[in-house]
């Protein structure tokens, strides 16, 4: 039989044969006088069994060893079989183990009707600040220096990153916080606490509700260090403000690092 016919007997494709002889694991036949390659029976038997391993996951680069035992059959005594299983069951549970997150992930931003790109993490303050009536622009931007932040602060800043971000969604103080975000919105646009004077006292009415929630996150050991990577942090939320603002949070930032 033909390449053609040999792939659609074994119901897999002709470029996947192909394949099979690249790897090594399905020895390729003399060409015919014609030129074209004649298959047999035998090559149909080990072209099942290569597609009934890599439906268990097996890797073609590990099949020869279950394929060429000493008897023809697969070495099954050897341990190779057993390595083999073992390694795919490990791997197995691992992704049932990560199917599972991803699901319990999934339940959580729906609980909190949040966006699938928020950090699952932080779902519940963006759905706390969104019942608060947060302006789209601000949730936004947040939403975006978020999803920068945590990947900046790894899986090992994580918690802290959250418990913060819980901090700030205490409804005793979300209601402030709004405004004072409200306030910081009119920054730049003539308002009257659009002066220096202005900046200064909502720079100090949040650097003090945002330090209370700094306070109650204990200190990450060992510490975060985001080093040049913080610069990108940095632009995305200067890109997106005007001259007053980007004052008010160098100002905020100022505050901050006294007190931390």
């Amino acid at each position: 039989m033909q390449s053609g016919e040999l792939a659609g007997l074994a119901g897999v494709s002709v470029r996947a044969l192909r394949h099979y002889h690249q790897v090594g694991i399905l020895p390729e036949p003399a060409r015919r006088a014609n030129g074209y390659r004649t298959y047999d029976v035998e090559d149909l038997v080990r072209v099942l069994r290569i597609k009934r391993l890599s439906s268990l996951g097996v890797p073609l680069e590990r099949m020869t060893g279950l394929l060429d035992g000493p008897d023809g059959s697969g070495d099954t005594h050897s341990g190779v079989a057993d390595s083999i299983l073992d390694d795919l069951d490990r791997e197995l549970a691992d992704q049932i183990a990560g199917l599972r997150e991803q699901r319990a992930a999934i339940a959580h931003l729906r609980t909190h009707r949040s966006s699938p790109d928020i950090p699952p993490e932080l779902a519940r303050y963006f759905a706390a600040y969104a019942d608060a009536g947060v302006p789209a622009d601000v949730a936004r931007a947040d939403r975006d220096g978020s999803v920068l932040l945590t990947h900046l602060v790894g899986a090992d800043g994580m918690a802290e990153l959250a418990t913060f971000y819980e901090r700030l969604s205490d409804p005793a103080i979300i209601s402030s916080v709004v405004a004072l975000i409200e306030e910081f919105g009119r920054l730049g646009t003539g308002d009257a606490g659009d002066t220096s004077e202005g900046i200064a006292d909502l720079v100090d009415r949040f650097s003090a509700i945002v330090a209370q929630a700094f306070d109650d996150v204990p200190d990450p050991d060992p510490p975060i260090e985001l080093g040049s990577s913080g610069r990108l942090l940095g632009e995305l939320v200067e890109g997106r403000l005007n001259e007053r603002q980007r004052q008010a949070v160098a100002l905020l930032s100022e505050r901050l690092s006294t007190r931390r």
